[in-house]
């Protein structure tokens, strides 16, 4: 968060509507200030030099110049953290999840159809504060689409040396695509089942698990009810609900279903994890990436408690610092690790029992 003063936060889209909803969204909150509006990137572009925005809200289909194309010019020129709010249509939501590739934060659905302006002020609040306490990067290139599987030889790691029966657990939200991205490109084929909750809208899921499948050398799919987890298979919690794991017969298998937001989340990967300690024990592995506040923090110590191995992303890698703090804080990660080792720590053998898990605030081990 800003120091001492509202976050600022430009608004761009060519809709004169939308325009309107988006800064009704954001008044009368005491630490945010829309500065401007703009209805194409051309005059976002001079509003940006002359405003100084801290957060800028972007639409994809604009005339002129689409949302896409001004993303990639303003991070390669003058990074700033950047909320994409897009429609529902297929197309739409493809290139909402590959401005995340591109840079933005967060991204969001545009009131209307299913997702109410109600709905909108809550989420665009939230993600307005969590990107104002994003690091912006300039985005790494992912891994072109791979039509046989499994990707560059460079991607993989070693058969993982955990025992036949291990769970996977991954948490995340701001700037948690990239980062669940970035781990599950590293991980080979023959990993044990994954299950992932992002903070993420409905209908975006599909499209993010859809782009994972297309780069990773295991199968990533959007979870159904029922699914049944298995060796090479990432399961991703659909928007909008909650997921969670369950054992029954000698398999693990997932449970999607609606109910409260937890954190004020749906999925909440407090859900994911509470129900991962329960289901597998010590037979998994729980890691919390980055995001915004403190979901997943209580979730990972029940983990942690239960004997599963347990890691969260430092703070350098992190865009935002906040879950994987909170986790730490509460002595639930036996290992705090940046990004590009996280990969290769969940697949380890395991080592001796943890003890020091009975003990909150320890940290077993620490890079």
């Amino acid at each position: 968060m800003l120091a001492n003063r509202k976050i600022r936060v430009l608004i761009v889209d060519d809709s004169a509507i939308v325009r309107r909803i988006l800064t009704e969204a954001l008044s009368g909150e005491s630490d945010i200030e829309v500065v401007g509006t703009a209805p194409d990137p051309y005059v976002a572009r001079d509003k940006i030099l002359a405003l100084r925005p801290d957060v800028l809200t972007l639409d994809i289909e604009m005339p002129r110049m689409d949302g896409l194309t001004f993303l990639k010019k303003l991070m390669q020129f003058h990074p700033l953290p950047a909320i994409v709010i897009s429609s529902l249509a297929q197309p739409s939501c493809h290139a909402a999840i590959q401005a995340l590739e591109f840079g933005a934060v967060e991204v969001l659905a545009k009131p209307g159809g299913p997702y109410s302006v109600g709905e909108l002020r809550h989420d665009l609040v939230h993600k307005v504060r969590a990107a104002a306490s994003a690091r912006v990067r300039r985005p790494e290139p992912t891994s072109a689409p791979c039509e046989a599987k499994p990707p560059l030889p460079q991607a993989r790691l070693a058969a993982p040396a955990l025992p036949l029966g291990t769970v996977l657990a991954i948490g995340a939200s701001t700037g948690g695509t990239e980062a669940i991205a970035n781990v599950l490109k590293r991980l080979p084929q023959s990993c044990p089942g994954i299950v992932i909750t992002q903070h993420i809208p409905a209908q975006f899921s599909r499209a993010f698990a859809k782009r994972l499948n297309d780069f990773c050398a295991m199968d990533v799919k959007e979870a159904e009810d029922g699914d049944t987890l298995r060796s090479g298979l990432a399961l991703v919690a659909p928007g909008d609900f909650h997921m969670l794991l369950r054992h029954s017969g000698g398999r693990f298998y997932v449970s999607v279903k609606t109910g409260p937001r937890v954190c004020y989340q749906r999925p909440s990967v407090d859900v994911l994890f509470s129900s991962v300690a329960e289901a597998a024990g010590a037979n998994a592995v729980g890691v919390l990436l980055t995001g915004m506040g403190n979901d997943g923090a209580q979730g990972l110590l029940k983990m942690r408690r239960a004997g599963a191995r347990t890691i969260a992303q430092n703070e350098a890698t992190c865009v935002v610092y906040g879950m994987p703090r909170e986790a730490v804080e509460l002595g639930a990660a036996a290992e705090i690790l940046p990004l590009p080792a996280i990969a290769e720590a969940m697949l380890a053998a395991r080592g001796r029992r943890d003890h020091s898990a009975d003990r909150p605030g320890v940290v077993a081990s620490q890079s």
